[in-house]
């Protein structure tokens, strides 16, 4: 029994490492990892009991609030690992010995992660893009949720959650619907048969945009006689509204075509369709055989 304690404890002093004239063992590089681990899990609780706490008082946008909390969590846990080296006896100064071979590994074996790392604080500061837009990137549109250290969570119209790399909003084209305000132009493309009363089809476009309680009066709706289609008179109705997810657009299009093709059924005004006329040059009789069954 003896035997197994003397190798258990030579085991806990097993030296690991030596640098700079410090001998750096087994049981200094578990405590400290302890408590590096601890203060990680208290470091991400303080930070979001003193966001809550700052909400209640403070009126801050999700953005606001995320990047508080970030830079919050990253100095907590800098401030963990500081400590955490003395209490395990392992002096900081070492780094300064191991930290251009640690930059060289690190740098081949961790580069993509350590980008999307650094796009991630790059996003969260200057933020082009922030918790909340609507944003299109790669023909993929959607709300973002959340800015994580590796990659950006987006819902999409239809409900997944699309994950991206944050590397990608930094080096990819990017459409953001909401940067600066949430005012989004749509638009309803409609064709009428020729012959139509064109005025009174703009008359009624604009009535049916006014009458839409999520179109805006300002900038006001606008009607544009698009062309003289193959088998119709084209029409544009442009408008603003303003929108809060993905879809809302597309369901206030909807409720707008809804509303004209109502009006135009009323007004006896036809929505075009495609119709071909078809000539037979024939010369000389055309036989006609009746078959009784």
């Amino acid at each position: 029994m003896q035997r197994f304690i003397d190798v258990l404890v030579e085991f806990w002093h097993f030296p690991i490492f030596s640098s700079g004239g410090n001998l750096i063992r087994l049981h200094q590089l578990i405590v400290a990892v302890c408590i590096f681990l601890i203060g990680v899990s208290i470091a991400k609780r303080i930070g979001r009991g003193l966001i809550h706490t700052i909400r209640r008082k403070v009126r801050l946008t999700d953005s606001t609030s995320q990047i508080i909390e970030r830079a919050l969590f990253y100095l907590l846990v800098t401030l963990t690992a500081l400590i955490a080296l003395p209490m395990a006896g392992i002096p900081v100064t070492i780094f300064t010995v191991l930290g251009g071979a640690l930059a060289i590994g690190f740098g081949f074996g961790a580069q993509n992660l350590f980008n999307n790392l650094i796009s991630g604080v790059i996003l969260l500061f200057e933020q082009p893009i922030r918790v909340g837009d609507i944003v299109e990137i790669d023909q993929e549109i959607g709300k973002v949720e959340d800015i994580g250290n590796r990659c950006v969570r987006m819902r999409r119209p239809d409900g997944a959650d699309l994950l991206l790399p944050n590397s990608r909003f930094l080096e990819h084209r990017v459409i953001n619907w909401s940067l600066f305000d949430r005012n989004i132009r749509g638009r309803v493309n409609v064709g009428v048969a020729y012959g139509s009363d064109t005025a009174r089809v703009k008359d009624l476009l604009l009535a049916v945009a006014s009458d839409h309680a999520q179109v805006h009066a300002k900038p006001e709706p606008l009607v544009l006689f698009h062309d003289f289609g193959d088998n119709a008179l084209q029409f544009t109705l442009y408008f603003w509204c303003q929108i809060a997810r993905p879809m809302d657009l597309r369901m206030i299009e909807s409720e707008l075509r809804f509303a004209i093709d109502g009006a135009f059924k009323e007004a006896g005004i036809v929505i075009a369709f495609p119709q071909r006329d078809v000539h037979i040059d024939f010369n000389g009789a055309i036989p006609v055989e009746w078959k009784d069954r």
